[in-house]
């Protein structure tokens, strides 16, 4: 078991490689070993390109080999044919004896569809090694099929005494929070969701570009909350550089290139709308970002997987407060004069 476990390992490192790039598929690594020697190895990029077991299997010089040899792959392998065909036939097409799974695939597409048909035929398969790595890897990938919903990251940056838009010197300029570092992995962490999402005063007050511009990634699809259709037409988030959706309660408002307005009442079911919403689009992960008031309906809501936040040793004594969180964090990170509080909603 040691030994499988150390190749699962590798496994899950190839497979972050995909991170941001994969939606709608998940993080997939593969590794093919033969008299414990690593003999080929690969990841899955993109959708609608090549699964991770079949870069593998090319990566593999002497083919021969691959009958005597073992298949380790932290997901499930699919037996259905999507935009590629399914990678279980292929691991059997090159007889491939022995195959090591991380866990298996609750998708409704797969779901020990691939594990039947290879142990039918005759492979050996081995379950569930490092289970619970595997799943927390493609923790968006289950949520969004098994909750039917994005999975959901909140975050803020606050000051030492708790204000989330800080002013000056009783004036409306605000302040910023975070370091230059702070906000290059915000960035960063922007480029591993497939979407954003802020409140109509966010944008008004900020103008932000909702962008990953410090790092190097995809954009994320910008979502903005303007219930009465504030937002003129020249802010930043209404620019070409990403996709934008705009929920609203302003009836036909005209969709431009890369603007799409979509209706709905802004009641108690709002935040449950939307994810529906997102469902449909399949987006599988969102990050909140504000304000205080967007992020607080998700959190008294309880639709939120994890946070993270960003506090400054500055005191502000006056602004816009932080949203009522009161849950302990599991991991609390230095980033010089900041500090980054990561907190989990899910076992």
């Amino acid at each position: 078991m040691i030994e499988h476990e150390i190749y699962m390992k590798r496994c899950l490192q190839l497979a972050k490689n995909g991170l941001g790039t994969t939606y709608p598929n998940p993080l997939v690594g593969s590794v093919i070993v033969h008299n414990g020697k690593i003999i080929g190895e690969g990841w899955h990029k993109k959708a609608g390109e090549p699964h991770a077991e079949v870069n593998a299997i090319n990566s593999v010089k002497n083919k021969e080999l691959l009958s005597e040899s073992t298949i380790y792959v932290n997901l499930e392998p699919c037996s259905h044919f999507g935009k590629t065909p399914p990678c279980a036939n292929l691991i059997i097409e090159h007889k491939i004896p022995k195959v090591v799974i991380g866990c298996i695939d609750s998708y409704s597409e797969v779901a020990g569809k691939g594990i039947e048909k290879l142990t039918n035929a005759g492979c050996k398969v081995t379950l569930n090694i490092l289970e619970k790595e595997c799943l927390e890897i493609n923790k968006r990938f289950f949520t969004f099929h098994n909750k039917k919903r994005p999975y959901i990251i909140l975050k803020w940056a606050e000051t030492a005494d708790g204000f989330i838009a800080p002013l000056v010197n009783h004036t409306k300029s605000s302040i910023a929070i975070s370091n230059q570092y702070s906000r290059q992995l915000v960035h960063k962490y922007r480029t591993e969701e497939q979407a954003i999402l802020v409140g109509t005063n966010t944008v008004l007050n900020d103008n932000p570009n909702l962008d990953a511009r410090d790092w190097f990634g995809q954009h994320p699809t910008r979502i903005v909350l303007d219930r009465r259709n504030k937002i003129p037409a020249d802010f930043n988030v209404k620019n070409k550089e990403n996709p934008t959706i705009v929920f609203t309660e302003v009836e036909n408002c005209l969709n431009s290139e890369n603007c799409i307005y979509e209706f709905s009442i802004f009641d108690t079911l709002l935040i449950s709308n939307i994810l529906n919403n997102l469902y449909d689009k399949n987006i599988q992960s969102v990050i909140i970002e504000g304000g205080t008031f967007t992020l607080q309906q998700f959190i008294d809501s309880n639709l939120w997987d994890e946070a993270r936040v960003f506090i400054s040793e500055n005191k502000s004594i006056e602004g816009i407060k932080k949203p009522d969180f009161n849950f302990k964090p599991n991991q609390k990170i230095k980033i010089k004069n900041n500090q980054l509080n990561k907190y989990t909603n899910y076992d």
